[in-house]
């Protein structure tokens, strides 16, 4: 007899840093003073406390946020002490020549166990064929090549970038950040659920439902702002390729973990419990390869 999933939670993207130990130029940005101080896996426990359809936080996935490789390394040493941290997704340079030198240096270091997937801030590049640079090209295949996913940050309007990707690259999990990055608060959303729509239609991308607080207006969003967002990716990708995840601390722009995570609840109300499973721990389970359970 099969046993039931465990009725875990796993939260497949946030962040953490340490500005004594590493800046983090980006956080100069006058708009986000509000968070401009350290972050710790003890923080993240200490406020993740609101449950999501019964499931609180069981495991967590942590994200890059500079490109640099000492990053990432920080993060897979804090990985192998932290028993919340599950995996990482880290940063290294795609358009270098030496890009596999340093993905076989980062998995067979401190933590290099838990490295399970790469990211780009694309959304940052003025290229609108970033993706497609045979240079970077080279670095994708050379991270497929080890078994590594890639996580694929792009705003709405580059959303062509990850159709290609997902053309090209047909045999490397792939995983939308943010939805791509919707504009909620403009309420611009024809053309992303069309480019979506053409994205979902490839079985080896899935997508993360988080970050889209932070698209909608930060001090006025309801659940009613985030609803047609979620209608198209439940649409689109299924609950089998979704992924929760906060985007904390950049989630604490407009209201936070547990205010996200009592949105989330919301919208599964009308959800099967196998598609809830998928959407909180299963899908993010199977994508990074986490411990399994049940």
């Amino acid at each position: 007899m099969t046993s039931a999933p465990a009725p875990v939670l796993i939260d497949a993207h946030h962040h953490l840093w340490d500005l004594d130990q590493r800046p983090q130029p980006w956080l100069d940005d006058p708009g986000l003073t509000s968070i401009r101080r350290t972050f710790t896996p003890d923080d993240l426990r200490s406020t993740a406390t609101r449950s999501v359809a019964g499931r609180h936080l069981h495991g967590t996935v942590a994200v890059q946020c500079v490109p640099e490789v000492p990053e990432t390394e920080d993060l897979l040493a804090l990985a192998e002490r932290e028993p919340l941290i599950e995996a990482v997704v880290g940063w290294a340079d795609l358009t270098s020549p030496a890009i596999g030198d340093t993905l076989d240096r980062l998995l067979a270091g401190p933590g290099g166990r838990y490295l399970r997937s790469l990211r780009h801030l694309v959304q940052g590049e003025t290229d609108q064929a970033w993706l497609q640079r045979p240079d970077v090209e080279r670095g994708l295949a050379a991270a497929r090549d080890r078994g590594l996913s890639y996580d694929v940050l792009v705003r709405s309007h580059q959303l062509d970038q990850a159709i290609r990707l997902a053309v090209r690259f047909p045999d490397l999990p792939q995983v939308l950040n943010h939805a791509g990055k919707p504009d909620i608060a403009g309420r611009q959303l024809a053309e992303w659920r069309e480019q979506v729509r053409r994205l979902a239609a490839h079985e080896h991308v899935v997508c993360k439902l988080s970050g889209l607080i932070t698209e909608a207006d930060h001090g006025s969003w309801t659940t009613s702002d985030i609803r047609p967002v979620w209608d198209v990716l439940l649409t689109s990708f299924g609950p089998d390729r979704l992924m929760f995840g906060s985007d904390w601390p950049v989630a604490n722009l407009a209201g936070g973990w547990n205010r996200w995570a009592a949105t989330v609840d919301e919208l599964l109300t009308d959800c099967a419990e196998s598609e809830i499973h998928a959407l909180l721990a299963g899908t993010a389970t199977a994508f990074y390869r986490l411990p399994a359970r049940g």
